[in-house]
């Protein structure tokens, strides 16, 4: 890499920490407020609706977004056609959506879904408008702005939701808060992309170019939306409504946490990796992950019921172990986020479409071989395929950049290895406690120590980059 593309690459990183940084303690910190004041019943209203607004939010975005990034300089006729595009397909989704919110109400049994479930869908019409704006921000790494827009629609669309749950609305505190958060993350995008404004048109000949492209990113986008929330769609048919709200807090949690890191890296990944010509860029990004990442995901696996009884408290008890088992393989998942990245840098959307296929016909024979033997073990075998699905992922994404399996496995097994040992004798250290509270806060604290002395004592390179990198900050 260029010594502009490595400094371009450390203030994303910088600036894309921040921001993920700032996302999760906000998300926590209303997560928390509104948990308290919520039911299960509530989250599991609006949990069911996941699978639908982020389908229509592919739909109308078609992976243009990613294509825009890809482009060496996209022009502002560029924008332009994706942004018509995109507010042309969402005004249709809505439509759809709109006449089909009876049936999704009485496939999970809840009427009320009709009015929530017309309310919610309207987050991915807002959206659409500032699609366009997005791809622009990320093309030109202005992860500072999409920070600061991040903070404040979250606490702006934070505020409006404690406010309503206070006031008894319950599961609409929910919906409104998602339809403010991206009414405000709009207004941002506009207020900081100024040298290019949106004009409706109907030249869609850019996207056309891009169609080749984007529409094997929109195949997958669809495939890994429902990867994600199948486990939902199924609870929801199969199990109680404070049931699926019990996963769906678990699973929210655990998402917040692992997307600390693969947002971080998700921000500036596909940017950097299209302008470096070697696979160095990719294993120094890749080995600040697994830094992260195996730690984090670990060592919130091993407090998850003191952070669960200290925060919400012991009527969503029943979460923890789910959220136990989410959080192993989501100390993968932001590896997950570098090789889908490194695909599509490399313009290689097909294996990023076949791959994604083939994960969720995997997940379809797991969830029906194991459902008849309840939620957690469905969810433990729905975790342990997702960490065994890196193997596929490296053995054709890792070809586009001569990347061996030896070399993976010296760049992801050292940080699991050591996490592992640091989270064991953390819990052997600390079994003899019986106070949550120091339970919790002993763990956190022991296991940073110790992970932070056996990175130094190795002489890890990445953690003496991100020092020095802290250091000429301050």
């Amino acid at each position: 890499m260029s010594e502009t593309l490595k400094q371009k690459t450390a203030k994303g990183l910088f600036w894309g920490a921040l921001n993920s940084g700032t996302t999760q303690i906000l998300n926590l910190i209303i997560g928390i407020i509104l948990a308290r004041h919520l039911t299960k019943g509530d989250y599991g209203v609006v949990g069911v609706l996941t699978v639908f607004t982020a389908i229509a939010g592919d739909l109308q975005s078609a992976g243009f977004t990613q294509g825009l990034v890809n482009l060496k300089k996209p022009t502002a006729r560029d924008y332009n056609s994706v942004f018509s595009f995109n507010v042309c397909m969402s005004m249709l989704m809505y439509a759809v959506l709109f006449l089909c919110a009876p049936f999704i109400a009485d496939y999970f049994h809840q009427p009320c879904l009709i009015s929530v479930s017309r309310v919610v869908f309207l987050t991915f019409f807002i959206s659409s408008l500032g699609i366009a704006h997005g791809g622009y921000m990320a093309k030109n790494m202005m992860n500072k702005e999409l920070a600061i827009i991040g903070a404040l629609a979250l606490i702006i669309s934070g505020t409006v939701g404690i406010i309503l749950a206070f006031l008894d609305f319950g599961y609409w505190a929910l919906a409104w808060q998602q339809v403010t958060y991206m009414i405000v993350v709009n207004l941002g995008r506009y207020y900081y992309v100024r040298d290019w404004r949106p004009r409706l048109s109907l030249d869609f000949g850019p996207v056309r170019l891009m169609a080749p492209f984007a529409m094997k990113i929109l195949v997958t986008k669809i495939i890994n939306t429902i990867s994600t929330n199948i486990l939902t769609v199924i609870f929801g048919r199969r199990f109680t409504i404070r049931e699926v709200g019990s996963y769906t807090q678990a699973f929210k949690w655990d998402t917040m946490a692992y997307s600390l890191v693969a947002n971080t890296v998700g921000q500036i990944a596909q940017p950097v990796l299209v302008e470096a010509e070697k696979n160095q860029a990719f294993r120094k990004m890749l080995r600040f992950t697994c830094f992260l990442s195996m730690p984090l995901m670990l060592g919130f696996a091993l407090v998850a019921k003191e952070f669960i009884l200290i925060t919400i408290k012991e009527e969503w008890i029943e979460c923890v172990p789910l959220l136990q088992v989410l959080c192993i393989s989501g100390a993968f998942m932001p590896i997950h986020t570098m090789y889908q990245n490194l695909a599509i840098s490399r313009g290689r959307s097909d294996i990023y479409m076949w791959l994604n296929i083939g994960q969720i016909i995997l997940q379809i024979g797991i969830v029906l071989a194991f459902s008849s033997y309840g939620m957690f073990v469905m969810v433990a075998a729905y975790s342990a395929m997702m960490i065994l699905w890196l193997l596929p992922w490296h053995f054709f994404a890792g070809r586009l950049i001569d990347y061996s399996w030896w070399e993976a496995f010296k760049d992801i097994a050292p940080f699991a290895l050591t996490a592992v040992a640091t989270m064991a004798i953390t819990y052997y250290a600390t079994s003899m406690f019986t106070n949550v509270y120091l339970i919790f806060v002993s763990r956190c604290f022991l296991a940073a120590i110790i992970y932070y002395v056996v990175m130094r004592l190795a002489k890890v390179q990445i953690l003496a980059e991100c020092e020095a990198f802290v250091k000429s900050k301050l």
